[in-house]
């Protein structure tokens, strides 16, 4: 590959990685929580996948040995199955036994594909810290930073590991879309949308095998921009303080749909959102029966403009029949009103969303187990931890949640604490729980009835002032009503989750200036900062108001219709003639 040519370079140390970036690419400490999260969970899909080789390799040996021994019987039988018992208890560090180790090149291990590996960093981590690798390949579509891979390659000692490659993303991944040449990891960590190389990427991975793709373009998927988002993700978007979890749910059913045009469907494993970003890991699986269950996980939303309460409506339905066949129904609609129940105020709709579960609890508690036994191998070991407990914790079939501050402030009321809610939402003999998404935000299958019932009992004993119920509110039109549901603030036993009561690190503080997404790399040589930027260009405006000489470029419009008597003085020009 090319060679990179000569630009001022910075080293960055990260993990076990040391890689050589130009100045005019930036480096974000901040995405060093998602990088040491894929390799967590890379790590612990590889274990899994040894496992699954070694049940097979087991099972191929057992019926051999069966075959063979056919007329065996009594002692010599009970030895062959004392010996096809031994092989599935071997070690599982060892795969014909050879020790895994990260770092070499393992010949029955996973391939990986990066499709967009700018300086290579992620895959020089990838060859450095997860054992039973075969290959990783670093693909970028710039030469120039082709040119760094191969130098990082050099560097880290990994070249019979890891290689670069110069394409297209999406390109390579059609390259690779035969049985025979699939990967079994494809990480996709793009500059904004990962959407152009969806369809690629769900025919270019293996058959259970893994996706791990980022989204940084979170005002669409916020909804900033709803047109946008239905035609980068086949849905839309709303604007609301569930922003976040929606978000994942879009990406998850963008590549529910992507998989399911090929007989392909998606098993979430862990769905994260993080600082500036969304990042999802799932597993893609091929079967045509699953494909046609795809339309029961979807649904859409109906979120009220006026007190942000939220419900869904689902596509489909499904109904067992003989044996494990079922017979799928379209769903019976509206689940909401045109006008919003509680407040009277119209509703938006949102979606399709993905409405099933966007973490696998068993691999959670895997990745969990695996990350608090080697701390030392991640910087960012305390966050992640905090995290994914904080997701083991959450209502898996309970989609979107209710932010408390939201919810108080559409009330004008104070706010009861955590514990308080919660107690309530307990005892009223529902389900609750905190997300991972937002502070202070609290998933829960009781009905917005029920969430406003509690606030209503809640407002009895901390009153709102009269003057905030005046006219035709939100406020006035929930608070004019009175509650049905019986509604306790005694504390429950289940009140404060475990995470909370641990103290685990959830949200990091802002770890330095200008921390959130960095510009799009560019190839010039600058090595300016954006606090620089922002210092060189401060005052400008104030500077532009001061002096008005510009302004003499432009005819005066006053002049024209003859109602400007200023002449002279005047800040525009009084000798041009307007056209």
């Amino acid at each position: 590959m090319s060679a990179a040519v000569d630009v001022p370079v910075n080293e960055v140390k990260e993990g076990k990685a040391e890689v050589l970036t130009p100045s005019s690419v930036f480096y974000n400490p901040v995405q060093e929580f998602n990088r040491d999260l894929t390799i967590a969970v890379i790590s612990e899909f590889v274990h899994d996948h040894f496992d699954t080789v070694r049940e097979r390799e087991a099972k191929s040996a057992r019926k051999k040995i069966i075959d063979q021994n056919e007329a065996t019987t009594g002692e010599e039988g009970a030895k062959v199955k004392q010996q096809t018992g031994d092989e599935n208890n071997s070690c599982d560090s060892k795969v014909d036994g050879v020790e895994l180790t990260a770092g070499v090149s393992h010949p029955n291990g996973i391939r990986i594909l990066e499709g967009l590996a700018a300086s290579g960093l992620r895959s020089v981590r990838f060859g450095l810290e997860i054992p039973g690798v075969k290959e990783v390949i670093a693909n970028d579509f710039d030469k120039n930073a082709v040119g760094f891979i191969d130098k990082n390659i050099s560097k880290n000692k990994l070249t019979d590991l890891v290689r670069s490659n110069c394409g297209d993303a999406a390109m390579v991944m059609y390259q690779h879309k035969g049985l025979k040449d699939r990967f079994d990891v494809i990480d996709l960590d793009p500059y904004g949308s990962p959407s152009v190389f969806l369809d690629s990427a769900v025919q270019a991975v293996r058959d259970g095998g893994l996706l791990c793709v980022t989204c940084t373009d979170m005002a669409v998927l916020c909804g900033n921009s709803c047109e946008t988002c239905y035609s980068k993700y086949g849905s839309v978007s709303l604007k609301a303080k569930f922003c976040h979890e929606m978000a994942l749910r879009i990406i998850l059913q963008s590549i529910e749909s992507a998989a399911n045009r090929y007989s392909r469907y998606i098993q979430p494993l862990i769905s994260v959102s993080a600082d500036f970003y969304v990042r999802v890991f799932v597993k893609v699986f091929t079967g045509q029966a699953k494909v046609k269950q795809s339309v029961t996980k979807l649904a859409y939303v109906y979120h009220c403009s006026g007190c942000g309460s939220h419900v869904l409506q689902k596509l489909a339905n499904k109904t067992p029949t003989k044996g494990d066949n079922y017979k799928f129904t379209p769903a019976l609609a509206p689940s909401a009103q045109p006008v919003c129940d509680h407040c009277g105020f119209k509703q938006h709709i949102g979606g399709p969303i993905w409405a099933d579960p966007m973490h696998n609890i068993g691999f959670l508690a895997k990745v969990i187990q695996r990350v608090s036994s080697n701390q030392d191998l991640f910087n960012t070991s305390e966050r992640i931890l905090g995290m994914l407990s904080m997701m083991s914790e959450e209502l898996e079939d309970v989609p979107l949640y209710y932010t408390l501050d939201e919810v108080c402030n559409v009330l004008h009321c104070t706010a009861p604490s955590i514990v308080q809610f919660r107690s309530a939402v307990l005892n009223a003999g529902y389900r609750a729980s905190l997300t991972h998404c937002a502070k202070n935000a609290h998933k829960t299958d009781a009905p917005g009835k029920v969430v406003w019932d509690i606030m209503r009992a809640w407002v009895k004993d901390h009153p709102v002032k009269a003057s905030r119920l005046q006219g035709d509110t939100p406020a006035k039109a929930i608070l004019d009503k009175e509650p049905v549901t019986e509604v306790s603030f005694s504390l429950h036993p289940d009140a404060n989750p475990q995470s909370r009561q641990k103290g685990l690190l959830r949200w990091q503080v802002n770890p330095e200036p200008d921390w959130g997404p960095k510009p799009r790399a560019k190839k010039s040589n600058t090595e300016e900062s954006l606090s620089e930027k922002r210092d060189r260009r401060r005052g400008k405006r104030k500077e532009r108001q001061g002096d008005k000489s510009f302004l003499k470029q432009y005819p005066c419009k006053k002049l024209k219709i003859g109602e400007c008597d200023l002449g002279d003085s005047c800040v525009y020009n009084h000798d041009m003639k307007q056209t």
